[in-house]
This record gives structure tokens, C-alpha cells and sequence, in this order.
């Protein structure tokens, strides 16, 4: 049983509820927002063990949102998971320009997702 905490941004609720339904079964904490801005805040605020960050939203999208949590001491070392539905050539270098420590184009297999989780978050 994992008691850690994963914050998923996301504008999207059927992609929101992939990964709850997900990470639910594989008994992580999940914690949502639904913009950059929310969730820049709820980084700050609840200090996840892991970020799940949705590269295009509205207000402010995620390579804005992970260049803030990475300028700030309380979140600059919280793993990011950049995630895009548009794998542009270009986004995933521009994802980890940012601060993200990986990257992950949708569609993706829940095996692929729950892999990077674990190799940011090894059970203690």
C-alpha cells in the first residue's frame, strides 16, 4: 500500500478520470486540478511526492506551470511528468527545458504511465 500523494493537472476530465481510475487501483493518493494555475497552487499548498502535468490547458499551460513550480524552493525538486495529447516534434525537449524530469505522449498504456510513476517514486 503506497501512501504517496500524486497531483494531476489536467483540464480534461475523461483524461482526469483514466488516471484516477489508474492510480486508484495501484493505491497512490491522487489530488486534481484543473488548470496551471490551480495547480501551481495546489503544488505549493499540498507538496504531492509526484506531479502529473498536462502540457496544454487553458490560463496557463503546463510548460508555464512547471517553470513556476521549479522556481520556487518548496516545489523545485518534485518529480514532473509532462503529459501531452500533441506529440509535436519539439515538445517533449521543451517539456524538460522547463524542469519536467520526463515526458509521456498520449495515448499512452497504463504500464508506461505507472512505470514512470514508480521510477520517480520507489517504494520506501
Amino acid at each position: 500500500m503506497s501512501n504517496k500523494t500524486i497531483l494531476h493537472i489536467e483540464d480534461n476530465e475523461f483524461n482526469r478520470k483514466i488516471v484516477r481510475d489508474l492510480l486508484s487501483r495501484a493505491s497512490y493518493r491522487l489530488i486534481e486540478a484543473i488548470d496551471g494555475e490551480l495547480g501551481v497552487v495546489m503544488a505549493i499548498q499540498q507538496l504531492p511526492d509526484l506531479i502529473l502535468m498536462d502540457l496544454q490547458m487553458p490560463k496557463m499551460s503546463g510548460l508555464e506551470a512547471t517553470r513556476q513550480l521549479r522556481a520556487n524552493p518548496k516545489t523545485a525538486n518534485i518529480p514532473i511528468i509532462a503529459v501531452t495529447s500533441f506529440a509535436l516534434s519539439g515538445d517533449d525537449q521543451k517539456a524538460l527545458e522547463a524542469g519536467a524530469n520526463a515526458y509521456l505522449a498520449k495515448p499512452y498504456s497504463p504500464r508506461e504511465l505507472l512505470g514512470l510513476i514508480r521510477k520517480y517514486l520507489p517504494e520506501s
